[in-house]
């Protein structure tokens, strides 16, 4: 399989289709999620869900019920699939029947087609509609690729989450009452592995992988003397283990921004190991504040453009 850039860095060049309509009142931003892990897309939310591949992989099926009637049902057991690997891919799935400017803007040769997009790059997958066992096949060949490149994120659902207001201090869930109280103990190694436990009986479970992260800051930030950390990171700033670690102090002090746009300009500024070792840094920092925080989406947009 060949790499195809599209047609901006790292992203779709949506400036040449009509301005989409207003979001209904009411609706979400994030399109139509028909599953966990599944989500029609559209001109208004491509762009945020193909960053997402950044992270962890995205399977973009481009489908037509009316003229390839077999596609809808490749569409319908890539939702199947997407359900079974639980957040290690997430399916955008374009119907050029509703969405022929979207099909346009990513020069679409034929339908059906299925591609992967990972970090922002599109490689195609399939070009006529399969069976079931054969694409499962085929996807777990090349997710487990990925993961030996070190592409081990998974998405968070889409359709998981609870309603706002639904939550308070007496509804917590209990689970989460072991990894709390060691850190309010201060036993943050404690803290670690409880939320890991957690992590490895669910993988999909946003909240103890934020939890997780924001541990295991606190372990990296432990005993360590702030203004010598920052004296050394501005006598050394291509020195990556000094800007992750002002990062870090700066995620414990509150100022996310300001540790977010530090490892992106390290991320711009530098390559190879460097460059990997930063961005890495910078998507653990994201899972410490949450994916849907308006600051990580910023953070993310900065990050695909430093990176292509």
């Amino acid at each position: 399989m060949t790499q195809q850039p599209f047609s901006r860095p790292g992203a779709v060049d949506l400036s040449a289709l009509n301005q989409p309509a207003p979001a209904a009142a009411g609706g979400s931003a994030g399109g139509r999620a028909s599953g966990a892990y599944s989500v029609e897309l559209d001109e208004q939310n491509i762009q945020g869900h193909l960053e997402a591949s950044m992270n962890a992989p995205v399977v973009l099926a481009v489908y037509s019920p009316s003229s390839a009637p077999e596609s809808a049902q490749l569409v319908a057991d890539l939702e199947v699939l997407s359900s079974e690997f639980e957040g290690r891919f997430l399916l955008g799935k374009v119907n050029v029947d509703t969405a022929p400017q979207l099909a346009q803007a990513l020069q679409i040769p034929s339908v059906p087609l299925v591609a992967l997009v990972v970090q922002g790059r599109m490689m195609p997958l399939l070009q006529e509609s399969a069976p079931l066992e054969d694409v499962r096949t085929l996807l777990t060949q090349v997710l487990q690729q990925m993961v030996s490149q070190g592409i081990t994120g998974r998405h968070q659902p889409l359709s998981a989450a609870a309603p706002a207001g639904d939550f308070d201090d007496e509804n917590i869930d209990p689970r989460y009452a072991p990894a709390q109280n060691a850190l309010a103990a201060g036993d943050v190694d404690r803290a670690i592995a409880e939320f890991q436990n957690l992590l490895d009986a669910n993988p999909a479970d946003i909240e103890a992988a934020g939890g997780l992260a924001m541990a295991r800051l606190l372990r990296r930030t432990q005993h360590v003397d702030a203004a010598e950390a920052r004296a050394e990171a501005a006598a050394n700033p291509d020195d990556v283990d000094a800007q992750t670690l002002v990062a870090d102090l700066d995620m414990l002090g509150g100022h996310v921004e300001d540790a977010f746009n530090r490892l992106v300009d390290v991320v711009r500024r530098t390559s190879g190991t460097d460059r990997d070792q930063a961005r890495t840094h910078l998507i653990g920092l994201f899972d410490a504040v949450g994916n849907e925080d308006p600051r990580v989406l910023n953070a993310r947009r900065a990050l695909a453009s430093a990176l292509f």
